[in-house]
C-alpha cells in the first residue's frame, strides 16, 4: 500500500499548491529582503486581520536596523563559518538516512538488487545538490515561487512515477525512468518544500 501513502503526499501538495496563491509574502519577508513596508503592513493586516501591529512592525524594524550591516553570506561562506558546524553535520546525518528511504520503490521498480544501493547514495546526492542550489536563489525568486514551482513539479513527477510503476511490468526501461524520477522529485522538493 505504498503506493497510496505516496499519491496522498501528492494530494497534500496539490491542496497547498491551490491555496498558496491566495497568502501574502511573509511579512519579514517583505520587510527586510524587498524593503517593502507599505506590502508587510498590508500582509500583516490580511494575515491576521484588522488591527494595530506597530509592535511587530518595530521588531521587524529593529531586526532590519542590526541586519543591515552584516552580510548575506552564499553557500561557500556558510560552510567555511565553524559556528554552523553542528547544525550541518546533523543536516548530513539527515541526508545519508535518506539512502535507507526509496529501497520499497526500486524494489517494486524489479531494479536489481546490487544496485539499489548505489540508487539510494544518488537520492541523497540529489538531495544534497537541491539543497544547495535551492540556497543559492531563495533570495532571487522568493519563497512563494520556489514553493509553488517545487508542488507542481511534484505533482507532475509522482503521477508520472505512479504510471511508470504500473507499467514497468509490460515496458522494461520504464525502471529506469522510475529511478529519474523519484531523483527528480527528490530535487523538486529540495527546491521548494
Amino acid at each position: 500500500m505504498w503506493n497510496v501513502l505516496l499519491s496522498f503526499s501528492g494530494l497534500v501538495a496539490l491542496i497547498q499548491l491551490l491555496f498558496l496563491p491566495f497568502f501574502p509574502e511573509s511579512p519579514p519577508y517583505l520587510l527586510l529582503q524587498k524593503e517593502d513596508k507599505a506590502g508587510c503592513l498590508k500582509a500583516m493586516k490580511q494575515l491576521w486581520g484588522e488591527g494595530n501591529y506597530h509592535t511587530e512592525f518595530d521588531d521587524l524594524m529593529k531586526e532590519k536596523a542590526v541586519t543591515k550591516g552584516m552580510k548575506i553570506m552564499n553557500v561557500l561562506e556558510v560552510l567555511r563559518e565553524r559556528s554552523v558546524y553542528p547544525q550541518l553535520c546533523t543536516m548530513l546525518l539527515l541526508l545519508l538516512s535518506l539512502q535507507l528511504c526509496g529501497l520499497k520503490i526500486f524494489r517494486t521498480a524489479n531494479l536489481q538488487e546490487s544496485i539499489i544501493p548505489y540508487v539510494s547514495l544518488g537520492v541523497s546526492i540529489s538531495e544534497l545538490i537541491s539543497i544547495i542550489f535551492c540556497s543559492s536563489i531563495i533570495d532571487r525568486f522568493g519563497r512563494r515561487m520556489l514553493l509553488c514551482g517545487g508542488y507542481l513539479l511534484m505533482a507532475l513527477i509522482l503521477v508520472l512515477l505512479e504510471t511508470s510503476l504500473l507499467l514497468s511490468d509490460q515496458f522494461l526501461w520504464l525502471r529506469y525512468c522510475s529511478v529519474i524520477l523519484i531523483f527528480l522529485f527528490i530535487f523538486a522538493y529540495g527546491i521548494g518544500p
